[in-house]
């Protein structure tokens, strides 16, 4: 599947937030999208997603323009927030996420449990989730991206708050997946071999958009952490 931002501006209250934004993310394989604190990456991904209407331009699958309800079917997105739901189970929660998306309740509910066993908490799937840990939690978010009838993941700051065990085991997760997938983080540790392509959002635009190669090309530094910070300063005026 094929999604294309086209000409894609918002505002909010007197600041441009995109400006003209035209983006295709790969087809395929981990694209990280790279972008300064309100820099548009969370909007960015909540267009992409038909969670939020652009105030122009149009967004496309496969060259077709796409409505929201397109998109909320074809595009998962993890937000960077989980909350809990009360009263609910994990599995029912994922559950109700997979429905919400347009699958059947007997359809949402093999999803459901085929996604908890994916992110490992099969052993939770029973648990009230208002008492799982923040780690846990952000495990639930993704399984509820991964129970929807979707082709494209966009995970936005999936490992904010997370221990480095806790992102180990989500890095392993992110290598298993096996769909197309953006995520947006601020974690750059070993990113040659998570990604394979990289988009830089700066002042609204899209300033950076290739291989992850190329990307720390444009850096320098003696580990590859220190490159992508190189490079990503070369790209937004930090240098």
């Amino acid at each position: 599947m094929r999604l294309s931002l086209e000409d894609v501006t918002l505002r909010r209250g007197r600041r441009d937030v995109l400006k003209g934004l035209s983006w295709t993310p790969p087809a395929g394989g981990r694209t990280l999208l790279l972008g300064r604190n309100g820099a548009g990456k969370t909007t960015t991904l909540k267009i992409a997603s038909g969670a939020l209407r652009p105030r122009s331009g149009k967004i496309t699958i496969n060259g077709e323009p796409a409505s929201s309800r397109d998109l909320r079917r074809s595009v998962a997105m993890m937000q960077q927030h989980i909350s809990a739901v009360p009263k609910l189970t994990v599995l029912e929660q994922v559950a109700f996420a997979a429905w919400l998306a347009g699958r059947s309740q007997s359809q949402a509910h093999a999803a459901a449990q085929d996604a908890i066993e994916q992110v490992d908490l099969t052993r939770k799937a029973d648990a009230d989730p208002t008492r799982l840990s923040g780690g846990e939690l952000r495990r639930v978010g993704l399984a509820e991206a991964l129970a929807r009838p979707s082709e494209v993941l966009l995970l936005d700051e999936p490992t904010a708050g997370l221990d480095p065990t806790q992102r180990s085991r989500f890095r392993d997760l992110l290598l298993a997946l096996d769909r197309p997938t953006v995520l947006s983080t601020h974690q750059l540790d070993d990113v040659d071999e998570l990604f394979t392509a990289v988009s830089v959002l700066e002042d609204g635009r899209i300033v950076f958009d290739g291989s992850i190669e190329d990307y720390l090309g444009l850096g320098s530094g003696r580990d590859v952490a220190r490159q992508a910070e190189s490079a990503f300063a070369s790209l937004t005026g930090d240098a």
